[in-house]
C-alpha cells in the first residue's frame, strides 16, 4: 500500500466523525508494524476507543498490543492531564502563598479550557520532544472528530500568541510561567507538524458528499495552518456483488457519485482506497484485513467469529415516527441528539424538527456543534422550523463586549486593560459558548427546541459546565443570568428536556452511548431512548457483504434493548445523501426482512 510505502515518522489520521479514523489509524499502525517498524499509536480523542479495537488495555504511557509484537499504544487522558497540569501549576506555591491565592490558582485551573491545555502539553511531548518517542519508528495519532483536532493543530500558535501577549502573569489559566517554559516545546511540536520530511496529516473520508465537503474544508485549514503534506483515505467504499439488491446497487451508486463529484482539491491529494467489510473492525484480526483486501475482493473476506444465527428481524417494532407523539407531548420543550460523531444525530435532530413541525409546532432546530451540518441535513427550508447553530466565535466577541460594558463600565484604564487581557483568554469562548448554550435551552419554555448536540466528549464538557459555570463567570461578570441559573434543573427535569441517544448497530457506537448513558445518570439525567440508525434489518438485502453485517447487527440490537426504556429503529436510507430528511412514516413502515 502507497500510503504505508511512503509514510514518514508520523502520522495524522484526522476527519469528519464516523468515517473510520480509529479503524485506519489502528490498521495502519499494525500494518507497519508487521513490516518490522516499532510504531506507538496514541489517541487524542477524549472519547478514545482504541482499547476496545485494539482490545487491549490502555493507559497513558505505551503498552504492547497482544498479537503485535511490535505495536504500542496509548491513551492521552485529558482529565488525567489536567489533574498532573493542576497540581504542577499549584504545588510550587504551596506553603509560600496564602491559602486564599491558592484556592484562587485552582479555581482558575479547574475550565474546560485547561482539560485541552493539559491534553496539548502531553500531545506535545511525543510531538516535539524526540527523546520521548526515540525508541520507535514511527508514532501514528489517532485524532479527535476535525473541529476538536483542528483547535488542537492551531493550539502551538495560538498559545505561542497568547504567551507573548499577555503581560500580567495570570489567565483563567493560572500563573502563566509553566506553560512559557513549555514555549520550546510547543515551537518544536509546531516545526514538526509543518515539515513534511516528518508529519504527514491523512484526512480520512467515507464516499459520501458531507464527508469529502468536510474533508476538503479541513485540507484547507490545514493548509492555510502551513501543514502541506495531507493524504486522502476513503474508507468504506462498497462494491455490489448481487446485481439483483436493489439495496446494494443504489448503495454503490451513491458512492460513486459522490467520489464523481469529490472537490478538485482533494482530487489532487495522493489518495487510498479501503473496503466496507463483512465484519466489525475490532481486534488484530480484523484490522489486519483493511489495508490487505481490495475494494473489489470484501465480499471474500472470512469474518473473523461466526456471526449470530438470530437474524433480528423483529429485534425493534417502533421506527422513529413511533416516539414522535411522546416527544410531542406538553407541546413545548428540549429534545437533545447525543451520540458518537458519524452516527446520524444531525439527520435525527432534522428528521425530529421536520415531524413536530407538520404537527403544527413551531420549532428551533439548533447546533452545539462546530461541524454545524444542520442546515445542510434539513435542505431546503422548512416552514415552521428555524435553523441556527452557535457560532462560537460571535459568541465570543459579543460576550466580550458585554462585560466590557458592564464590569468594565468603571475601570481605570489599568483596571480595564487587565479585563481586556483576561477575555483574550481561551476560557473567554467557552463560557460563551455554554451560555449560549443555556439561552437556547431556556426558549424550550416556550416551544420546541431540538438541538443537535457535538460529539459525546464536547457534549459533557457543555453539561459539565453548568456546575463549573458560576465560580468563573462571578470572577468576571458578577452575577450569571438567569437562563444559566435554571440550566441543570431542567436537563434534569424529563419532561422539559428529553435525550435521544443516536446510536448504529456496531459495537464502538453502541457501548459509547452506554457509556454517555452512565455519565448522564451520574449527573441525574436519564435518556427519554435510543435511536438505532442506519440499520439493515428492516431491508430484505441478498448481498453477501450485506447480508453478513445485517447478521452480526442482531447482538447491538441485544444490547440496546437491556439499556433503553424506548428504542426506535431507522433503516439504512437509499435515498441520496443530499435528502438526508428521511420519509419517518415510511422508515416505520419498511417490511422487515424474511
Amino acid at each position: 500500500m502507497d500510503l504505508l510505502e511512503r509514510a514518514p515518522r508520523h502520522l495524522f489520521f484526522t476527519g469528519k466523525g464516523g468515517v473510520g479514523k480509529t479503524s485506519a489509524a489502528c490498521a495502519a499502525a499494525l500494518a507497519l508494524a508487521e513490516r518490522g517498524r516499532r510504531v506507538l499509536l496514541v489517541s487524542t480523542d477524549p472519547a478514545s476507543n482504541l482499547d476496545e479495537v485494539l482490545e487491549t488495555k490502555l493507559g497513558a504511557t505505551p503498552a504492547p498490543v497482544a498479537a503485535a509484537p511490535a505495536l504500542f499504544a496509548m491513551n492521552i487522558d485529558p482529565e488525567a492531564a489536567a489533574r498532573a497540569y493542576r497540581e504542577r501549576m499549584v504545588s510550587p506555591y504551596r506553603g509560600v502563598l496564602p491559602d486564599a491565592a491558592i484556592r484562587s490558582i485552582e479555581e482558575q485551573l479547574s475550565g474546560a479550557c485547561t482539560v485541552e491545555i493539559a491534553a496539548f502539553d502531553e500531545f506535545s511531548k511525543l510531538l516535539g520532544d524526540a527523546a520521548a518517542t526515540g525508541e520507535f519508528d514511527h508514532v501514528v495519532f489517532d485524532t479527535a472528530p476535525t473541529g476538536h483536532t483542528l483547535r488542537l493543530l492551531e493550539l502551538p500558535a495560538a498559545w505561542t500568541g497568547f504567551l507573548e501577549a499577555n503581560v500580567g502573569g495570570t489567565s483563567c489559566l493560572g500563573p502563566l510561567a509553566g506553560l512559557k517554559a513549555q514555549q520550546a516545546l510547543y515551537d518544536a511540536s509546531r516545526a514538526a507538524l509543518t515539515d513534511a520530511t516528518r508529519t504527514a496529516l491523512v484526512l480520512v473520508s467515507r464516499a459520501e458528499r458531507s464527508a469529502l465537503a468536510e474533508a476538503e474544508r479541513t485540507r484547507g485549514e490545514l493548509a492555510a495552518l502551513g501543514i502541506q503534506r495531507q493524504e486522502l483515505v476513503v474508507n468504506g467504499i462498497f462494491r455490489a456483488h448481487d446485481e439483483r439488491d436493489p439495496v446494494a446497487v443504489k448503495m454503490q451508486r451513491r458512492g460513486e457519485r459522490a467520489l464523481d463529484a469529490m472537490p478538485a482539491g482533494l482530487r489532487a491529494l495522493p489518495r487510498t482506497e479501503l473496503p466496507l467489510l463483512p465484519f466489525d473492525l475490532v481486534g488484530v484480526g480484523a484490522l489486519r484485513a483493511l489495508f490487505a483486501t481490495g475494494v473489489g475482493d470484501a465480499a471474500k473476506a472470512a469474518a473473523p467469529s461466526a456471526p449470530s444465527p438470530h437474524t433480528g428481524g423483529a429485534v425493534l417494532s417502533e421506527g422513529l415516527a413511533a416516539l414522535v407523539p411522546a416527544l410531542a407531548e406538553g407541546g413545548r420543550g428540549v429534545i437533545m441528539t447525543m451520540g458518537k460523531g458519524g452516527v446520524g444525530k444531525t439527520t435525527v435532530a432534522a428528521n425530529i424538527a421536520v415531524e413536530l413541525a407538520r404537527r403544527g409546532h413551531a420549532v428551533h432546530l439548533t447546533t452545539t456543534d462546530p461541524a454545524a451540518h444542520v442546515a445542510a441535513a434539513l435542505g431546503a427550508g422548512v416552514e415552521g422550523v428555524r435553523v441556527s447553530r452557535i457560532d462560537p466565535e460571535a459568541e465570543t466577541r459579543a460576550y466580550s463586549e458585554e462585560i466590557l460594558r458592564t464590569a468594565g463600565a468603571n475601570l481605570d484604564a489599568a483596571g480595564r486593560a487587565l479585563l481586556e487581557e483576561d477575555l483574550r483568554s481561551p476560557c473567554t469562548e467557552e463560557i460563551a459558548v455554554f451560555r449560549a448554550f443555556a439561552r437556547v435551552v431556556d426558549e424550550g419554555a416556550h416551544g420546541f427546541v431540538v438541538v443537535d448536540t457535538a460529539p459525546t466528549g464536547h457534549t459533557l464538557l457543555l453539561l459539565d459546565a453548568a456546575e463549573s459555570y458560576h465560580r468563573e463567570v462571578l470572577r468576571t461578570a458578577g452575577q450569571a443570568p438567569e437562563e444559566v441559573r435554571r440550566l441543570l434543573p431542567r436537563l434534569r427535569d424529563p419532561s422539559f428536556t428529553k435525550i435521544l441517544l443516536v446510536t448504529l448497530p456496531e459495537a464502538t457506537p453502541v457501548h459509547e452511548a452506554a457509556a454517555l448513558q452512565r455519565d448522564l445518570a451520574r449527573a441525574e439525567i436519564r435518556p427519554f431512548g435510543w435511536i438505532v440508525n442506519q440499520s439493515l434489518v428492516p431491508l430484505a438485502v441478498t448481498d453477501p457483504i450485506l447480508v453478513r453485517r445485517r447478521a452480526n447487527e442482531a447482538r447491538f440490537h441485544a444490547e440496546v434493548r437491556e439499556l433503553a426504556s424506548r428504542v426506535a429503529l431507522v433503516a439504512w436510507s437509499t435515498q441520496e445523501e443530499s435528502s438526508a430528511r428521511l420519509d419517518l412514516v415510511a422508515a416505520q413502515a419498511a417490511a422487515p426482512a424474511p
